[in-house]
């Protein structure tokens, strides 16, 4: 990780609610942005931030998702993201996340961070796959 990276570094992340972003279980006018989706966008402006404050051959992986879903945002609605570097503590970073609509707040809360070696995670992912086949 770089020295760069510290508490109080931001991002936004801008974009429009894509129909395969949406619920489908209460009829076509009730295409609201899904909760998990939401979750996977969060995750994803979270890693995008950190990808600039890291070395070459690492990344992260979440481990830790606390939100409040507060608004529902229709099909074809913006929606910005914004995600805060909260606290760095050694390879865990936690984030505060707010993300809105065009008319309303939609989401507050946390998520959590870690950050990896690509190369031995790659391995210990490996090394599991095999025990899993038995050998």
């Amino acid at each position: 990780m770089k020295a760069t990276l510290q508490p109080g570094l931001s991002a936004e992340t801008t974009f429009t609610v894509e129909r395969e972003q949406t619920i489908d279980f209460m009829g076509e006018a009730a295409r609201v942005y899904a909760t998990p989706m939401l979750v996977r966008d969060i995750e994803v402006a979270c890693r995008n931030l950190l990808l600039a404050h890291l070395d070459a051959g690492e990344d992260s992986v979440g481990t830790r998702v606390e939100i409040d879903h507060i608004g529902a945002t229709l099909l074809g609605m913006q929606v910005t993201l914004t995600v805060r570097v909260a606290e760095v503590n050694g390879r865990g970073v936690v984030f505060e996340v707010e993300g809105r609509d065009a008319v309303e707040p939609i989401v507050r809360g946390k998520h959590a961070r870690f950050v990896v070696d690509v190369a031995k995670t790659g391995q210990r992912l490996a090394a599991k796959a095999a025990k899993a086949r038995g050998g």
